[in-house]
């Protein structure tokens, strides 16, 4: 297969399987969002389900948040893990957008990645998510996925996302980038992978992974 055949038969198998690309966390709006993929740096989105809402409840915008002292937020989120850095961040970024953007969430990569605790990842995520630019955001299964179909060398996270962003066509990169974990957690896991059921990596990964036990 040539490089553009894998990459048809990758947009062809996902959308076969993932027709709908609901978003894996759980918010109200760009703000809400920003916290839950905050709050997600390892740790898995079922558990961050569980805890937004806790803070949430108690803080859905800016200027409520910063009510709330920094411990006070790491009581609720601890849970989550990293809750001294996402506490202090949480709270730091909601001053800014108070202070800086009338309580706004900016729209913007840069301003986005200005924020305490916001890296590129989390700012496109946002993009994407809430305001519809786009973006391919590059977690570990799409790091994953890519190296194993043969798509990127898989040497950092920086090289995957330019890969892809020149593979893919960019009006699907918002929706994809979702199939794409989607279809690692379902079926290419790092873990416990059974390559039977892996149908991409079987017919166009690379041959180590083809090889079956």
């Amino acid at each position: 297969m040539t490089k553009s055949e894998k990459v048809a038969f990758v947009i062809k198998t996902l959308e076969e399987l993932y027709p709908e690309t609901p978003i894996p966390l759980d918010h109200q709006d760009p703000y809400t969002l920003l916290i839950a993929v905050l709050l997600s740096a390892q740790s898995t989105d079922a558990r961050v389900n569980t805890i937004t809402p806790l803070l949430i409840e108690k803080a859905n915008n800016p200027y409520d948040m910063l009510k709330l002292s920094v411990e006070q937020i790491r009581d609720i989120i601890k849970p989550v893990g990293l809750s001294p850095m996402k506490s202090k961040g949480i709270y730091g970024l909601s001053k800014i957008i108070v202070e800086k953007y009338n309580g706004q969430v900016p729209q913007s990569f840069e301003a986005l990645e200005a924020l305490p605790a916001v890296g590129h990842k989390t700012a496109s995520v946002v993009m994407a998510q809430a305001f519809n630019v786009p973006a391919f955001p590059v977690d570990t299964h799409i790091h994953r996925l890519m190296y194993r179909w043969g798509l990127s060398t898989g040497k950092n996270v920086v090289q995957t996302e330019r890969d892809a962003k020149r593979l893919f066509p960019e009006n699907i990169w918002n929706r994809l980038h979702l199939q794409i974990i989607f279809y690692g957690r379902e079926y290419s896991p790092a873990r416990g992978w059974d390559r039977e059921k892996d149908i991409i990596t079987k017919t166009i990964g690379r041959a180590e992974f083809r090889k079956l036990p």
